[in-house]
């Protein structure tokens, strides 16, 4: 059920208000959007509710166990109400399937992919999920204390790249201007706890430069495979953590990481842009996300070398409209 905005923080006040048990979950791969979102959202609901049962769900990162504990699914919940956050499909959820449970919301800054909750409410002119779940406090009246605040800050500056890509809007400002003149965070310390890396990171992000493949038509590629990992000591989901480091460099509109994950037998594709649309190139090989920002994963080579293809094309496509 979709509903007006206008109404929608009341409506989502009003469920969580009347829920004696909520779980919480987001996609799967975790960033810190997600855990910010999910974690930040646990804490508000706690701190305004005390006496509810909240979970927030999903496998951990280690990468970012700073930001916060998740925690085991009881069994046999009696009529829970679920919130999903950061996450636009039912496959990408992270611990269930959100279409079992009948009473269930959706909180998603993606393009709309599927209605998977009773509730959806989706933004994707927001930010983040961790901006719209500040909205939602706001202008509910839930006070947010300074636990919560680094959480869902975290979440924000995360996926604005410290408010340097572009759905960062004046609404991205504001949100971020009144948490900070309403709790007492040290942003110094969150900058710290999610930019701070091991050396060895630091090295491994010289290799992934050194090594990018550059098409003719602006699209820069690198498939790591697992022997690359271990020479370097990090891990599969670390190529993708770093691919916004690469944002700024001018032969390069469109660029890939494809990093081998021997545990599930897979590629995890990261792709971001600064022009060409690549979230429905994403979508034709069973991915999605943001129009500069998407993901998927892949089995072989072969699958990697079509989407570089077809992202090659869609790059050539819009150098030609631009120079016109």
């Amino acid at each position: 059920m979709n509903l007006f905005k206008s109404s929608i923080y009341k409506q989502i006040y009003k469920k969580i208000k009347k829920a004696d048990t909520i779980i919480i979950a987001r996609h799967v791969g975790p960033d810190p959007d997600a855990l910010g979102s999910s974690l930040g959202l646990k804490q508000i609901i706690n701190d305004n509710f005390p006496d509810k049962k909240v979970y927030a769900i999903g496998s951990p990162a280690s990468k970012f166990k700073y930001i916060g504990q998740l925690d085991k699914l009881p069994e046999n919940l009696n009529n829970p109400l679920l919130i999903v956050t950061d996450t636009p499909d039912h496959k990408r959820v992270d611990g269930l399937d959100p279409r079992k449970i009948s009473n269930s919301i959706k909180i998603d800054h993606h393009p709309y992919v599927e209605t998977m909750c009773q509730i959806e409410w989706i933004d994707d002119t927001a930010s983040s999920a961790s901006q719209m779940i500040l909205e939602l406090a706001f202008k509910t009246g839930m006070k947010i204390t300074t636990t919560a605040a680094e959480k869902l800050y975290i979440g924000l500056i995360a996926d604005t790249n410290r408010f340097m890509f572009s759905y960062t809007n004046s609404k991205t400002f504001a949100i971020a201007s009144k948490l900070l003149q309403t709790t007492n965070i040290d942003i110094t310390k969150i900058y710290n706890e999610l930019y701070l890396r091991p050396y060895k990171e630091i090295k491994f992000q010289g290799y992934m430069a050194q090594n990018y493949q550059i098409t003719d038509n602006k699209v820069g590629y690198l498939i790591i495979h697992d022997e690359t990992l271990k020479k370097y000591n990090v891990d599969a989901a670390t190529p993708g953590n770093m691919i916004n480091s690469f944002n700024h460099i001018n032969e390069m509109l469109v660029w890939v990481t494809a990093t081998e994950d021997k545990e599930l037998g897979s590629f995890r594709i990261s792709i971001r842009s600064r022009g060409p649309i690549i979230n429905e190139v994403a979508a034709h090989h069973g991915g999605g996300g943001h129009i500069y920002a998407s993901g998927t994963r892949l089995k072989t080579e072969a699958e990697i070398q079509s989407l570089i293809q077809e992202l090659d094309e869609t790059s050539k496509k819009y150098i030609e409209k631009a120079s016109n």
